[in-house]
């Protein structure tokens, strides 16, 4: 789901991508159940609480992982976050991309560095960051 290919990159915004990961995200906390979720994941029920209302607030991809992973659907969260991470490194070698041409394309305050450190992992990432990075990415992609 945070890893698959986006089927039109050209004709999706950021903002949506955002809202089909947060929907996902809150279908597996209506299944599971809010303080269940809470409790399993590591992320605070306050926010899915929000989430399930219909609010956006913020989540990194690992904690999205981690709420995922609860659904059978989904592999464990360290699975999820590798393939998010890996995915957008093939994505951007097949569009001959390097951090600095993805930090001049998004519309973001993000530098060439922070980026790479949040795809490598070594910085958290908020799933509006990586939604940003992933449209732009496939929408630069010639496959």
């Amino acid at each position: 789901m945070l890893a698959d290919e986006i089927a039109d990159p050209e004709d999706v915004t950021p903002e949506e991508l955002r809202t089909e990961y947060e929907a996902a995200l809150a279908s597996v906390v209506e299944r599971e159940g809010v303080e269940a979720a809470a409790e399993a994941s590591g992320v605070d029920a306050e926010r899915l609480d929000a989430l399930v209302a219909g609010e956006s607030p913020e989540f990194t991809v690992e904690e999205a992982a981690s709420v995922l992973a609860l659904s059978e659907e989904w592999p464990d969260a360290e699975g999820i976050v590798l393939e998010v991470r890996d995915n957008l490194m093939l994505q951007m070698s097949s569009a001959v991309m390097d951090v600095d041409s993805l930090a001049a394309g998004i519309d973001t305050d993000l530098g060439p560095k922070e980026i790479q450190q949040k795809i490598e992992g070594r910085q958290p990432m908020t799933l509006a960051e990586y939604a940003r990075i992933h449209q732009h990415v496939a929408s630069e992609n010639p496959y």
